[in-house]
């Protein structure tokens, strides 16, 4: 039995070794609130399936006989980390062992210039401490065309990407590549920016409200004393928001406002009954003050999205950012309010990366100097979490599960240059 033990304990050693060894060509998207992070880590077997399709092991595209290329299979991997703890995430990233797998500068000999692509004011305010404490220089991509191109990307490769949900039901949406643009991103982080997609190059940031993720976790934090966003939104889970909100019914005697299409239930003032009742704020339960806040701002996106839709003659609106974390009741609220203002002619489209987009497209910036093909090589999403993300020893032993927030992966090829 023991014996045993020891082989496990070897295989998994191994295994873990195995994992750290095929990290490569990672990228990250550093915003106010969170860390984002994307990376591939390649398979070192080839399967029949991959001959099949012209993919062999020894990297040649069967169908070209392009020896300039190989094709690797592996996983694009997930993961996000709280900007606060930014430690955390340098942690993560020096156990992975980098520097040995970050882009290299031709110019430059490897131990002077490692090179990873990263997106978001983050990549600016802390571009010395990843030089510092990992050796690496951040090669800084464009926030607006990161977001974009993550977005395109996913919504041109991954089968059920988009997704509208409404009064607790979700249903995969079928995008037609052909008929894709225009659309508009609404990218909900601790702002927010609403972007008009024309193209895969061609986009304009066309409106945006400071009402955003940073809202809801900044007044939370105040008024509830909820250490993390992910607290706020479990507790707006329990919350009952007509404690505090005054609707159109407390202000017509419960009756609907028919005449202009409003129901009695229609938010007629966010926390407005908090104005005429001899209350302090201890006397609300943090329950329902989160979930009136959640509300109120979702509510708000919701309607300028679509007023900015309307303008713009779009059809399509995706919403993104990690303000959404593919909560229900956020879904909900936005859903109902672009259908309430476009008269149900119009669809909250949510998406399953909805975080990710702006760490997506800063990996694929990539594309010039080390892909020749990502596109359409995806074969199938994930949800479920990578199995060596929160192993111990061998680097990880200064991280818990807590520490990384892993968002899955997705398996899939990719054609690398030799």
């Amino acid at each position: 039995m023991e014996g045993n033990g020891i082989q496990v304990a070897k295989l998994e050693e191994k295994k873990l070794k195995q994992y750290e060894d095929e990290v490569s060509h990672l990228a990250l998207d550093i915003g106010g609130s969170l860390i984002k992070v994307v990376y591939f880590s390649s398979s070192s077997c080839c399967s029949s399936d991959d001959e099949q399709h012209g993919f062999l092991k020894d990297g040649i595209d069967a169908s070209s006989g392009n020896l300039n290329y190989r094709v690797l299979t592996g996983r694009l991997h997930f993961l996000k980390f709280e900007t606060s703890k930014i430690s955390e995430c340098i942690k993560f990233l020096s156990s992975k062992r980098l520097q040995h797998y970050g882009h290299q500068d031709g110019e430059a000999p490897a131990s002077e210039k490692r090179i990873v692509k990263a997106t978001g004011g983050g990549a600016f305010k802390f571009a010395d401490l990843f030089k510092e404490k990992l050796g690496i220089v951040l090669d800084k991509v464009d926030e607006m065309r990161s977001l974009v191109a993550g977005a395109n990307f996913l919504l041109k490769a991954v089968q059920h990407e988009a997704f509208t949900y409404m009064d607790g039901q979700k249903e995969y949406v079928q995008i037609d590549h052909r008929d894709l643009y225009p659309y508009l991103l609404v990218n909900i982080g601790s702002g927010v920016s609403m972007i008009k997609v024309d193209g895969d190059n061609e986009f304009q940031r066309i409106s945006g409200t400071s009402v955003g993720g940073g809202t809801f976790g900044g007044l939370g934090k105040l008024l509830t004393k909820c250490k993390s966003f992910d607290e706020l939104l479990e507790l707006s889970r329990q919350g009952n928001n007509r404690v505090i909100d005054m609707l159109v019914g407390d202000i017509y005697g419960g009756m609907d406002y028919s005449k202009i299409g409003l129901s009695s239930t229609a938010i007629a003032s966010s926390f407005g009954k908090a104005i005429s009742e001899n209350k302090e704020l201890e006397d609300y339960r943090a329950e329902d003050i989160a979930r009136s806040l959640l509300r109120m701002i979702s509510n708000n996106i919701g309607q300028i999205a679509y007023l900015n839709a309307l303008r713009f003659g779009l059809k399509r609106i995706f919403f993104g950012g990690f303000f959404i974390r593919g909560h229900a009741y956020t879904m909900d609220t936005i859903s109902v309010a672009v259908n309430f203002w476009s008269k149900g002619e119009a669809k909250a489209l949510f998406l399953h990366h909805e975080g990710f987009l702006g760490a997506l497209g800063a990996f694929l910036s990539y594309e010039k100097n080390a892909f020749t093909d990502f596109t359409h090589q995806f074969m199938e999403q994930h949800s479920s979490k990578s199995e060596s993300s929160c192993s111990t020893g061998n680097g990880f032993e200064s991280l818990t599960c807590d520490d990384v927030k892993d968002s899955g992966f997705i398996e899939c090829r990719v054609q690398v240059r030799n």
